[in-house]
């Protein structure tokens, strides 16, 4: 497998891509996903093009069975090291996009900025009783980055999502309060109230500002209905194999969650 695996790197590196490369049987649409497995499982990085080339050279030494470089077992903690770096990087050069989504999501109409710094706005207005920070709430969401580009949502998932309001992220457990069954809002959630200056997974960098669409479902008092046990993977961004990146929690889960990680729909469980 791990010659394999390297060959279709190599591949990857040397080959032009066409019209006729594209994979058309089941097989060659299985490599091309071990392929994009590795390819994203490298943007953590990232990378330059030279730094690249280095990578390259590294894959072709080991195919060959060349002496490498530099042992791979001595510089497995300075890789971690590496990848939580380039990380902290990416997030710091996007959080200035991040205030300004902020800012401009503020000033939409029926849009409110908490004392927290959220943004909430109200799309339907549900009924009932609103829920409290005990109880458990079944919803159905759609959590997005700035850019669009959706990080999970409960249709990925195949089913609403149930938690205890209390063991999500600050700005979940804040709007869902607000909200009434049956209702729908928008939050946009500063990275204070997100996943702060840690990030999740591969799409979450540190610092990251996140928009939802949120649909409050039910609302049950914490003993009246057990919470179902969250998704172990965010169906909306499947598992990169190799990924140096900390995964994503179920429920868009507290930070630094001890919970099973891999959403992030709703902010993680703790």
């Amino acid at each position: 497998m791990h010659k394999l695996i390297v060959t279709i790197i190599i591949a990857l590196f040397t080959l032009p891509a066409s019209a006729s490369d594209l994979p058309k049987t089941e097989d060659q649409k299985t490599l091309y996903a071990i392929g994009l497995s590795v390819a994203r499982s490298l943007s953590v990085f990232n990378l330059t093009p030279a730094e690249m080339e280095i990578i390259q050279q590294a894959i072709t030494d080991d195919f060959s069975g060349k002496k490498p470089e530099a042992e791979l077992l001595s510089y497995s903690a300075k890789i971690q090291e590496f990848a939580k770096a380039r990380r902290k990087a990416l997030g710091e050069k996007q959080a200035g996009a991040g205030k300004d989504f902020l800012e401009k999501a503020a000033k939409e109409k029926g849009a409110v900025k908490t004392d927290s710094g959220m943004v909430y706005t109200s799309l339907t207005e549900g009924k009932g009783e609103s829920p409290k920070a005990t109880d458990v709430v079944k919803v159905n969401y759609r959590g997005t980055l700035i850019d669009g580009r959706e990080f999970d949502s409960s249709s990925k998932r195949g089913r609403p999502l149930e938690f205890k309001l209390d063991n999500v992220i600050k700005c979940w457990t804040e709007a869902l309060q607000k909200m009434k069954p049956g209702g729908k809002a928008k939050l946009v959630c500063p990275p204070n109230l997100a996943y702060g200056d840690n990030g999740v997974g591969e799409q979450i960098l540190p610092g990251a500002t996140l928009a939802f669409e949120v649909e409050l479902l039910e609302v049950n008092p914490p003993a009246a209905k057990p919470v179902s046990a969250a998704p172990s993977k965010t169906p909306a961004a499947p598992a990169r194999s190799g990924d140096a990146a900390p995964a994503t929690p179920a429920a868009p889960a507290k930070p630094n969650s001890a919970a099973p990680a891999k959403i992030p729909g709703p902010p993680a469980v703790k």
